[in-house]
């Protein structure tokens, strides 16, 4: 495969699913009594499902990556067969998966791909031309799995794996994945004290006192855009009855996410999302189009019930806080609401934390709420909006809520990984369906529009991420500690903790290490916390009133005024730089 159909998102995928169907023949070669069930291209790889396999313990999959080469070596064409599901059925007649799967295939459409003699698989394709084109294979983890997802079925294992075709291209992964292994934000939570997670609160991160700061500094920054922006924030419950659920849809159609529970021998769940609530404090008044918009903000936990093997650290929890707003409005304000939120987005994005986005379109699902009508009108306000606007886009064809399209915000970090999370979405179903209403100029009852809206996304997902592309290094306003101050010897710890003292007053995070501890061991022991300044206080400093003041990045200047110091870390401080 030639590198510019790999570098597309169709080629890699074809690409990485031959990669799959290679594992399963390597697979089946050394183990003759697996059964490959299914095995496709991921974001990022591939992996193979297999049932019938003994437990592979890391050091097997070197094994299984030989036979791959091998086969990679053979040069073997892949070779796309018609046949009908007689064929079929004779083909897999001792893979009960691959038969139920042949069984839900309409007639006419089996195919199976042949790969040399001894190795077929059902698959409609494409496939690259032959295994020659895989020139580098890596596998990468081995995990558990349920046929088709299905925690009451039959339990599999799955193999993990990449490949390219230049062995280069492995190289520079597995260079990138040592530095996103030293970047993880769980290992660097845990190193620089900011959070936590424990097995008896799975999904749920405990922030410790460094951790804390950064959310309370990222609330703060909120806090002051809503001030700016006409946002009102409120505080909602945590629990409702079913029976506002049933109101807004979400029984029918996101009940298997919730916490559910009984309550006064009701049934109950903890909140998944604002929205219903902020229905509710809409219609606790009257209001007339003079009032609109009105926009709620809210930073009240949320609760959803995630598979305990799909949580991931902070990017993937069960209990979690947004940045969540609601705007209800008129139809004709849609559009400059819109237009309000994407300035919102650029300012928070481009402006303050420097990160490159992508934005992405999804529009009507399968399954969904409302009017045809409803959804192509909201559709084509989203569109407007960022054409307008002039933000590049894609469409997810589908990918919208059931509610209703949105907008999805995907962040480039400095590894070049994508995240998705700020989120704008149009929604007419909701405040239909709550009966939020206002007196329109012609003295009649209208229905409102409903704008979602999160910039950061999930705070906790949005730390995760931060933490990661900084790799702990933080910006000197969100740093948990902003300036280390060192004492030499004991006899400057008092001048010492006056300075922290004195920087404490004036609004910056500031320690005094008076440890009995060398120099270099406080400033070794500082870089590893990753604190943006360090003073070192001795009898020079205290004589002179002048500090020395290092930087993290280890340059190092002396003779800095005490009043420019700190006039200069409050300006940074204050403008967010």
């Amino acid at each position: 495969m030639k590198a510019e159909e790999f570098a597309t998102k169709e080629g890699r995928e074809k690409f990485w699913h031959s990669s799959a169907h290679i594992l399963a023949q390597a697979v089946v070669r050394l183990y003759p009594n697996a059964l490959p069930t299914i095995g496709p291209a991921i974001e990022e790889g591939f992996y193979y499902d297999f049932a019938g396999l003994p437990p592979i313990p890391p050091a097997e999959l070197a094994k299984i990556e030989e036979q791959m080469r091998r086969i990679a070596r053979e040069n073997l064409p892949f070779i796309r067969k018609e046949i009908d599901r007689k064929e079929a059925e004779r083909l897999f007649a001792g893979n009960k998966f691959k038969l139920e799967m042949i069984a839900e295939i309409p007639d006419g459409e089996h195919s199976v791909y042949y790969c040399g003699k001894e190795w077929f698989d059902l698959c409609r394709g494409p496939h690259v031309a032959s295994t020659g084109e895989i020139k580098a294979v890596k596998l990468t983890k081995v995990s558990s799995a349920y046929w088709r997802g299905d925690q009451t079925r039959e339990s599999l294992q799955r193999i993990y794996g990449i490949s390219f075709p230049e062995s280069r291209q492995l190289e520079d992964y597995l260079k990138m994945q040592a530095e996103a292994e030293r970047r993880d934000h769980r290992r660097l939570g845990q190193q620089l004290g900011l959070f936590v997670f424990h097995e008896w609160s799975p999904g749920s991160a405990f922030f410790l006192p460094k951790g804390t700061v950064i959310v309370n500094e990222l609330l703060s920054f909120l806090r002051e855009q809503y001030e700016k922006r006409g946002y009102q924030e409120v505080v909602t419950p945590q629990l409702y009855n079913k029976a506002l659920w049933e109101q807004s849809g979400h029984w029918e159609f996101y009940k298997e996410n919730m916490f559910l529970l009984k309550v006064d021998e009701q049934d109950y769940s903890l909140k998944p999302m604002n929205c219903p609530s902020h229905c509710m404090i809409y219609n606790m008044e009257a209001h007339s189009y003079r009032d609109l918009p009105l926009r709620i903000a809210d930073f009240c936990m949320l609760h959803r019930n995630e598979v305990r093997g799909a949580l991931g650290g902070m990017t993937r929890v069960r209990k979690f806080c947004m940045d969540d707003a609601h705007i209800f409005c008129t139809p004709q304000q849609v559009g400059d609401e819109i237009d309000r939120l994407l300035d919102f987005v650029k300012f928070v994005y481009e402006k303050t934390f420097r990160l490159e986005y992508k934005a992405f379109l999804s529009t009507r699902p399968e399954k969904y709420m409302g009017e045809v009508g409803q959804w192509d009108e909201a559709e084509r306000h989203l569109e407007a909006a960022l054409k307008k606007n002039g933000m590049p886009y894609e469409v997810k064809p589908g990918d919208g809520a059931f509610y209703g399209p949105k907008i999805d915000f995907h962040i480039k970090d400095a590894l070049g990984r994508s995240w998705q999370l700020a989120t704008i979405q149009v929604d007419f179903q909701m405040p239909a369906r709550f009966r939020c209403e206002y007196e329109g100029a012609d003295g009649r009852m209208h229905t409102c529009v409903m704008l979602h809206r999160a910039i950061l996304g999930s705070i906790e997902r949005f730390v995760g991420v931060i933490t990661e592309h900084y790799a702990g290094r933080f910006p000197l306003w969100l740093s948990p500690v902003q300036v280390e101050l060192m004492a030499v010897s004991d006899a400057y710890n008092d001048y010492c903790e006056s300075l922290a003292a004195r920087m404490k007053a004036e609004g910056i995070r500031a320690e005094a290490n008076c440890r009995k501890e060398t120099i270099g061991a406080k400033i070794r022991e500082a870089q590893l916390q990753k604190i943006p300044y360090m003073l070192v206080v001795g009898e020079k400093e205290k004589t002179t009133g002048r500090l020395a003041v290092r930087t993290l990045d280890g340059s190092v200047e002396e003779g800095v005024a005490l009043e420019e110091f700190i006039g200069e870390l409050k300006r940074r401080i204050r403008e967010r730089t």
